[in-house]
């Protein structure tokens, strides 16, 4: 790897103009190729990235002048084009979930290892201000010790909104894959891995009818639950109580809330870089803003292939690793195993709680 990190996105759907509106302005990052299978599309998203040029994707995997694959590929192929990209040489960065299994999961890491190259995945949400300034305030004792949290996602659906929503409703997607790696990436770095889980689920309609977009009215179908709870318990002994759903129209919930033996923390949005933190504790009385003192500001997606271009020039792990992938996926895969079975499940694996995001560093130095 040169100076800037060469990055080629495999992929130009939706979220991948998200990712280049930030990757145009990151130092020490350059995408240099884009692909996708409709060519037309790869077409339009190198148009808003300078210098970058549209090929295929065997083209984009065998060319020099790409370090790592940026992979926005839908869920079902995450697994496949990463297993492609570090057969090829390259370092990978993955939107979230980090493969539609863990034994996909875990064939795309082991091959990491034995390539020696590394791997990334969103989200990486989880190093702004709102996730970092939140961990701050539990790692100072604002609260003292944890001892519960609750997490909710609740939404009636992205059909409503997304043109080509189906994968939403295929394996790997659902409320738990979609927007659950967001939720239990931000409770694994507050309160650390967990360690067993138990889980309830329902689909409560069998089609979903796309609301807009010029295949509007179009219905199909609904494999996957859009509805589930679960009870998570952490390595430190906290219990977080998790309910995501695509079968809900409104609620009065927090989004992310931890429960301490002096006090209670209110996080922000973890589908968001920022945002408030709220501390109560018996000496407040009420409710009190927690000024930002920790994490990237302004960051936005793609500060995590940022983050992954630091850790490989300074030798240190990403902070949105694919360890910490493989942990929120286990998580998933063993909340739906206790829906089904009935029973509470051990979560086997462990990951590395990430280093915290000092306040006011840039992913190109600390």
């Amino acid at each position: 790897m040169g100076d800037a990190l060469n990055v080629g996105i495999i992929g130009a759907g939706k979220i991948s103009t998200a990712y280049a509106t930030t990757l145009v302005r990151l130092p020490d990052i350059t995408v240099t190729r884009v692909a996708d299978l409709d060519a037309g599309r790869a077409d339009a998203l190198a148009a808003e990235l300078p210098g970058a040029l549209a090929v295929a994707p065997d083209e984009l995997l065998a060319d020099d002048k790409v370090d790592v694959v940026l992979n926005l590929t839908v869920p079902q192929a995450h697994a496949a084009v990463a297993l492609a990209a570090i057969a090829s040489g390259k370092h990978v960065y993955g939107e979230k979930p980090l493969a539609a299994s863990t034994t996909e999961a875990r064939g795309v890491l082991d091959a990491a290892a034995r390539a020696g190259v590394v791997v990334g995945c969103a989200p990486d949400t989880v190093l702004g201000t709102g996730l970092q300034t939140a961990r701050a305030s539990l790692s100072a004792g604002d609260i003292g010790t944890p001892v519960a949290a609750t997490a909710f996602m609740v939404t009636p659906g992205h059909e409503r909104w997304h043109p080509s929503p189906e994968f939403y409703y295929q394996p790997g997607g659902g409320p738990l894959f979609d927007m659950g790696p967001y939720y239990l990436t931000a409770l694994v770095t507050l309160l650390g891995p967990v360690r067993r889980v138990t889980g309830m689920s329902a689909t409560p309609r069998a089609t979903r009818e796309i609301g807009a977009g010029p295949r509007a009215g179009t219905v199909f179908p609904v494999d996957v639950a859009t509805h589930v709870s679960g009870i998570l318990e952490h390595t430190g002994g906290a219990l977080t109580t998790l309910m995501m759903s695509f079968d809900i129209w409104d609620a009065q919930l927090p989004r992310i809330e931890v429960y301490g033996s002096a006090g209670s923390l209110s996080v922000p949005d973890p589908n968001h870089f920022a945002g408030p933190v709220r501390l109560f504790t018996a000496t407040t009385g009420e409710r009190i803003d927690v000024p930002e003192r920790a994490g990237y500001r302004d960051a936005a997606r793609g500060y995590g292939v940022a983050d992954l271009a630091r850790s490989l020039r300074d030798g240190t792990p990403p902070r949105a690793s694919g360890d910490l992938a493989f942990h929120v996926l286990d998580v998933m895969e063993r909340i739906l195993e206790a829906a089904e079975t009935g029973t509470a499940v051990e979560v086997t694996s462990r990951c590395t709680v990430p280093a915290p995001v000092p306040f006011g560093a840039r992913p190109d130095r600390e």
